[in-house]
């Protein structure tokens, strides 16, 4: 019978991971199942933009995943048993349940509401992309006039005020956040961070902390209250519930917390990747939440399944977080170097430079989606008679 390898989630994490599974495992020793909410990879990377414009270019898994092997799955996961090693799903055909040998999560993230009342019943968001259409029809119920408040001040925020902004100029935006906005950046970055907000004339309220959101606006801590015809919550990521329910041990922020080959520390035979892993990289720190992370994690994870299951050796990824990356608009943008400690660097590219880097970034992450091994050549290597958890690591 062959080895079962269930992906859960098909993010930059997920599909990245199962295609690189699928391309150094041979076919006859495993069967690999994908199980995604969407038939479609999402560019979680450029929600902000499916959201203020058109469409966005699809990309089905069931084609990336052409001639892989890969069994597709297109349903909701509804719970996780760790000690079963089951997982069940909701798809059109109902409930149902799916056993495992070899369990990768990677689930990702949603939006944090932080506790705060109304942002479930009043608030849009960007984490996914029936929210990202769900604010789009939004935007186009004022006819091209009205107000957005967007609440956050993180790289998700800025970018949704500033697209906002230039694809929808007839619109008041202004962003609330309750730290300084930009206030990572280093001083040449951030300086062109608030020359563009000026040109886009968008309104900025710095240590704010909203307590409240309504029908038509918030209401900060200290009784302030901002009207909005639209209110954008961009106020961070938390992780979905299900990890902590399954019985896998978690962080306090509910992710898997994996070891340095990314695999559970509760479960064998469980690996956790991307916005879902509570892994520590180079510097000591837990990875941020990032489309790098997701590389870096699944990377290392794919390389932690192969060793495992085949008794080869096994490569350490670099675990390092080297910069941020945020849209200011279509045609300007922000690379931000960070150094060691995750502190911003004096050096940054911004404007066209910028916009057109993290442009082929994005292509260059969807193009691996289908091609995960970048063209290289790979070897589908053959299971051990009796698979053992293998031990040797080597650096990369």
């Amino acid at each position: 019978m062959p080895h079962r390898i269930t992906v859960l989630g098909a993010g930059y994490a997920g599909a990245y991971a199962a295609g690189r599974l699928a391309r150094h495992l041979h076919p006859d020793d495993v069967e690999i199942t994908v199980v995604n909410a969407e038939p479609d990879f999402v560019e979680r990377l450029r929600l902000h933009q499916l959201a203020a414009g058109p469409d966005l270019r699809r990309y089905e898994l069931a084609e990336l995943f052409a001639g892989t092997g890969i069994r597709l799955r297109p349903a909701r996961v509804t719970a996780v048993d760790a000690e079963r090693r089951t997982v069940t799903v909701t798809g059109d055909g109902g409930p149902d349940r799916l056993d495992h040998d070899t369990l990768l999560y990677a689930l990702g993230s949603t939006v944090a509401d932080h506790g705060v009342p109304g942002v479930a019943e009043h608030a849009f968001h960007v984490a996914g992309r029936p929210s990202a259409l769900r604010l789009r029809r939004r935007l186009d119920e004022p006819a091209g006039n009205g107000s957005v408040l967007v609440v956050g001040g993180n790289l998700t925020g800025i970018e949704v005020a500033t697209e906002i902004a230039e694809s929808r100029p007839g619109l008041d935006v202004t962003l609330v956040t309750s730290g300084e906005l930009g206030g990572w950046l280093g001083p040449r970055a951030r300086r062109h961070l608030l020359r563009a907000f000026d040109r886009f004339g968008i309104a900025v309220h710095e240590h704010t902390t909203v307590e409240r959101v309504g029908a038509t606006g918030v209401v900060a801590a200290d009784g302030t209250a901002f009207a909005s015809d639209v209110t954008v919550w961009a106020a961070g990521f938390a992780v979905h519930p299900i990890a902590a329910a399954s019985g896998l041990a978690v962080a306090d922020d509910g992710r898997v917390l994996v070891d340095r080959l990314m695999r559970s520390v509760s479960h064998p035979g469980v690996y956790a990747v991307g916005d879902s892993a509570h892994a520590i990289g180079r510097n000591g720190r837990p990875l941020p939440m990032s489309c790098a992370s997701a590389g870096a994690t699944a990377m290392q994870a794919v390389s932690a399944i192969v060793g495992d299951l085949t008794g080869r050796r096994i490569p350490k990824t670099t675990l390092a977080h080297l910069g941020n990356h945020l849209s200011l608009g279509r045609r300007d943008a922000i690379y931000q170097l960070v150094d060691g400690e995750e502190r911003s660097r004096s050096w940054a590219l911004c404007g066209r430079p910028a916009a057109r880097a993290k442009a082929a970034v994005l292509r260059v992450a969807a193009f691996g989606m289908a091609h995960p091994t970048f063209g290289m050549p790979t070897r589908r290597y053959r299971l051990a008679a009796e698979p053992d958890r293998a031990t040797e690591v080597v650096a990369a």
